[in-house]
C-alpha cells in the first residue's frame, strides 16, 4: 500500500524538488498540497506549486492556498540580513512554464481539518515551510494531534543557521506557529534540520547527470539545483565545492527510505522572545532541561542514498 502524505509548502527551488519526488515515487501517494507565505508571498508559492505539477504531468493533485502572513507578527516580509539568501535562492517564479492550472477554492486550513477528520487511512503531514498553516489548523481542530500519525518537518538548526546566526528560515518566519506545533503533543514528530540537510548536498556534477535524464523532473531538478549552487557558492559556500542542499526533498526521501537520515530523540522547543535568538530551534542534546523528549531529530544524512532515490525516481515519467 502506498504511503499517503500531504505536503505543506512555500514553493521555491527545494520545495519544487520535494513535490516532484512525492508526486512521482511509486511508493508514495501525494494526496494534496497546501501552500503558505514563506519563500515568497503565498500566491507565488501557489503558482509555483501548480507549475511543478503541470510540468511533471500530475495536474490531478489538488493545491490549496493557505495563510498569507504569520500567526502573530505583522512585519513579514521583514528586512533581512545583507545579501538575503532566501530571496536570491528562490525569487518569485520558478524557471518553469506558466500554467493554466488553478488552486482549489477551499482554504488550506479547511482542507487540512476536513481531510484528517474524514480519512480512514493514515496520512503523513510534511511541512517544509513556515508552520503557520499547521498551527492555525490545530487551533481550529486540536484533535489533529491524534488524527495525524506523523509530522515530518523541514526546519530548524542546532549548529547551523541560515537567516540569522541562530535561526533557520522556516522556524524564524513564524516562531509562534512553530512553538505551537512543537508543543501540541504529537505522538510522532520528526524534525529534519539544516544539520542533516547540509550533509545531503547535491553537486554541480550530479546536476548535469539529472539534466541528462531528459525527463521533465530531471531537467527541473537540474535547473533549480544549479541555481541554488550558484547562489550558495557566492553567499553561503558549502563544505563540498560547487554544491548545495535541497532541504525539503530530504523529508520526502525519508518517507521512501527512512535510513536516508539518522534520528535521535530529544526535547525540542522554539525561542519566541530573544532579541538575538528569536526563531532558534532549541534542541536539548545534553538533556539539561526538564522537558520530556518530544521529537525525533536528524543530525546526519546519507547523501549517496538521497541522490540515488531521486535519480531513479526522476528517470521515470508520470
Amino acid at each position: 500500500m502506498k504511503r499517503k502524505l500531504i505536503l505543506d509548502v512555500d514553493t521555491g527551488t527545494d520545495d519544487a524538488v520535494a513535490i516532484m519526488l512525492a508526486a512521482l515515487h511509486e511508493d508514495l501517494d501525494l494526496v494534496g498540497i497546501t501552500t503558505v507565505n514563506g519563500n515568497a508571498e503565498v500566491h507565488y508559492c501557489t503558482d509555483n506549486s501548480l507549475r511543478v505539477l503541470d510540468w511533471i504531468g500530475k495536474p490531478e493533485i489538488p493545491v490549496h492556498e493557505g495563510c498569507f502572513k504569520p500567526l502573530v507578527r505583522n512585519d513579514f516580509p521583514v528586512p533581512r540580513s545583507k545579501g538575503d539568501l532566501t530571496e536570491k535562492i528562490h525569487g518569485k517564479h520558478l524557471p518553469l512554464p506558466e500554467t493554466s492550472l488553478k488552486a482549489q477554492e477551499q482554504h488550506a486550513i479547511e482542507y487540512l481539518v476536513e481531510t484528517y477528520r474524514n480519512t480512514t487511512d493514515p496520512i503523513t503531514l510534511v511541512p517544509t515551510a513556515p508552520l503557520t498553516n499547521i498551527a492555525a489548523a490545530l487551533a481550529v481542530e486540536p484533535k489533529l494531534v491524534d488524527l495525524i500519525p506523523e509530522v515530518v518537518i523541514m526546519g530548524g538548526g542546532h549548529d547551523v543557521g541560515n537567516i540569522t546566526p541562530s535561526a533557520e528560515f522556516n522556524i524564524w518566519a513564524d516562531p509562534e506557529a512553530a512553538h505551537a506545533v512543537f508543543n501540541a503533543g504529537f505522538e510522532k514528530l520528526t524534525l529534519v534540520p539544516l544539520d542533516a540537510t547540509h550533509k545531503a548536498l547535491i553537486t554541480a556534477t550530479q546536476c548535469r547527470q539529472f539534466q541528462q535524464l531528459g525527463t521533465p523532473a530531471g531537467t527541473a531538478m537540474a535547473d533549480c539545483t544549479a541555481h541554488r549552487i550558484g547562489v550558495h557558492d557566492k553567499i553561503q559556500r558549502m563544505d563540498i565545492e560547487h554544491s548545495a542542499p535541497v532541504h525539503d526533498a530530504v523529508c520526502v526521501a525519508y518517507l521512501i527510505q527512512p535510513e536516508v537520515i539518522t534520528l535521535e530523540r530529544y526535547p525540542v522547543d522554539i525561542e519566541t522572545q530573544g532579541a538575538l535568538t528569536v526563531g532558534r530551534t532549541v534542541v536539548d542534546k545534553a538533556h539539561r532541561g526538564t522537558r520530556p523528549d518530544n521529537c525525533n531529530v536528524a543530525f546526519d544524512a546519507n547523501a549517496a542514498l538521497f541522490v540515488d532515490i531521486m535519480m531513479k525516481t526522476f528517470a521515470k515519467t508520470a
